[in-house]
C-alpha cells in the first residue's frame, strides 16, 4: 500500500511538470493549492497487572494518511489509510448553498453518533482514545456482534450550519454493516446529531441511530441462565434492532492550538443502547488542562453496563466497569505529545486490572 501512494504522488508530479510545460497552466501550483496531505502516527508502551498475572508490550496503534483534493471551491474529496490496519474513509463533499446550511456528503467516513465518535484521536484526552460507551455503541471495536467498524459506515451525510454556527446538525443514511462492507440486512439506519453552541466556550450535543444489524458472532454481553445453562438471545445470522441515544456537554476555556495556545476542556456524555431486548448505558467525564508550559494534566471517570438485563448463574445481572484514569502529557510541537496515564479498571469478570501506558503521538 505504501508503494502504491508514493507510486501515485511520482505520477501527479510528473505528470504536473509535463503539462506544465504543454500549456499556460502552472499544475505544480494547482495541485499544491488544491491538493493537502496530512497523517499522523500513535505507538507506545502498555503495562498491565490482575490477579498476579503482569503483561508488558511496545504497541502500534494507528499510522494514517489522508489526502484530501479541493476540486471546486464547494467540491471536495478525501481518502484516507491506515497502514496499520485498512483503508478507513473515502467520501466526496458537495456544499449545496452558497454558505455553510447545507453540504452533502457521500461514502465511506465516520458517524456521527456521540460526540467523541468523530473527534480525531490526535485531539482526545486518553491513549485509549473513546470511552467504553462511545467505543461499544459507535462500532468502534468491542461489540462481538457487530465486529471491529472503527466507527465509520458507509452512507450519506446531509449537514450545516444555521444561525451563525449556532446550531449544527447532521442526517445520515447509513448500511449500518460498518467499512468496506455491504450491507447484509438490506435494512439502513439513521442517524440524527444536533450541535447546539450558545456560548463560545459552551457546547450541548445529542444524537440517535435507529436501525438493524446482522449479528455475525455470539457476544459474551448477551449470556443469560434463564434454563440454568448459558444461552445467547441473539443468535448469529439473526438481523436485531440495533438503536443507540446520546447526550452531552462540553466546556472550552478557550481556544487550542494543540501546542503553545491550549485551553482547559470538560467533556461529560451520558449513552444508551439497544440490542434486540438487550439494553446498555453508562457516561463518562474526562477533561485535560494546562500545568505549566506545554504540560497539561488529563483526568477521566467511564463507567459502563453492557447488559444491564442479563442474568448470571448466581442471579446477578453486574455486565459494568468502571474506569479511572489520570495523567500527563507534553506537547512538543503542533499536535505532536508525549502521554503518560494510569488506569484502573474494575470489571465484572476479573480482578481489578492496573495499567501504565506510555505513547507518542507525530501528527503533521
Amino acid at each position: 500500500m505504501k508503494s502504491e501512494v508514493l507510486a501515485c504522488l511520482m505520477a501527479l508530479t510528473c505528470g504536473a511538470a509535463s503539462a506544465q510545460q504543454e500549456g499556460d497552466i502552472d499544475w505544480s501550483k494547482e495541485l499544491k493549492e488544491r491538493i493537502t496531505i496530512n497523517g499522523y502516527a500513535q505507538a507506545g508502551y502498555t503495562f498491565t497487572a490482575t490477579d498476579g498475572v503482569k503483561s508488558n508490550t511496545l504497541d502500534l496503534k494507528r499510522t494514517l494518511l489522508w489526502a484530501k483534493a479541493r476540486i471546486t471551491d464547494r467540491w471536495s474529496f478525501l481518502f484516507m489509510t491506515d497502514f496499520n490496519s485498512q483503508v478507513q474513509e473515502f467520501y466526496t463533499d458537495y456544499r449545496v448553498t452558497e454558505g455553510k446550511e447545507l453540504t452533502v456528503r457521500f461514502g465511506q467516513f465516520k458517524n456521527q453518533l456521540s460526540m467523541e465518535n468523530p473527534l480525531s484521536p490526535v485531539t482526545l484526552e486518553l491513549i485509549d482514545v473513546c470511552s467504553q460507551g462511545v467505543t461499544y455503541l459507535t462500532g468502534c471495536g468491542s461489540d462481538p456482534l457487530f465486529g471491529v467498524n472503527y466507527g465509520r459506515d458507509l452512507g450519506i451525510d446531509l449537514y450545516g450550519e444555521l444561525y451563525d454556527g449556532e446550531l449544527r446538525y447532521n442526517l445520515e443514511l447509513m448500511n449500518g454493516r460498518g467499512i468496506n462492507k455491504k450491507d447484509l440486512d438490506n435494512k439502513k439506519d439513521v442517524i440524527v446529531k444536533l450541535d447546539w453552541r450558545p456560548l463560545d466556550d459552551w457546547r450541548f450535543v445529542a444524537s440517535a441511530q435507529k436501525g438493524y444489524a446482522t449479528a455475525i458472532a455470539y457476544s459474551m454481553y448477551d449470556i443469560v441462565y434463564d434454563s440454568g445453562y448459558p444461552d445467547n438471545t441473539i443468535e448469529v445470522g439473526e438481523t436485531y434492532r440495533r438503536n443507540r441515544w446520546t447526550i452531552g456537554a462540553e466546556y472550552k476555556s478557550g481556544p487550542n492550538d494543540y501546542w503553545k495556545e491550549r485551553s482547559m476542556t470538560l467533556r461529560a456524555e451520558w449513552l444508551a443502547g439497544q440490542d434486540k431486548d438487550n439494553t446498555s448505558f453508562g457516561g463518562y467525564v474526562t477533561g485535560s488542562g494546562p500545568i505549566s508550559g506545554q504540560l497539561d494534566w488529563v483526568a477521566s471517570v467511564d463507567y459502563f453496563n453492557y447488559n444491564k438485563g442479563a442474568h448470571f448463574e448466581d442471579g446477578e445481572s453486574n455486565y459494568d466497569q468502571m474506569n479511572l484514569i489520570g495523567g500527563l502529557q507534553y506537547w512538543f510541537y503542533r499536535k505532536c505529545r508525549l502521554q503518560l496515564q494510569y488506569c484502573f479498571s474494575d470489571p465484572w469478570y476479573s480482578e481489578p486490572v492496573h495499567r501504565v501506558m506510555l505513547q507518542t503521538q507525530v501528527a503533521f
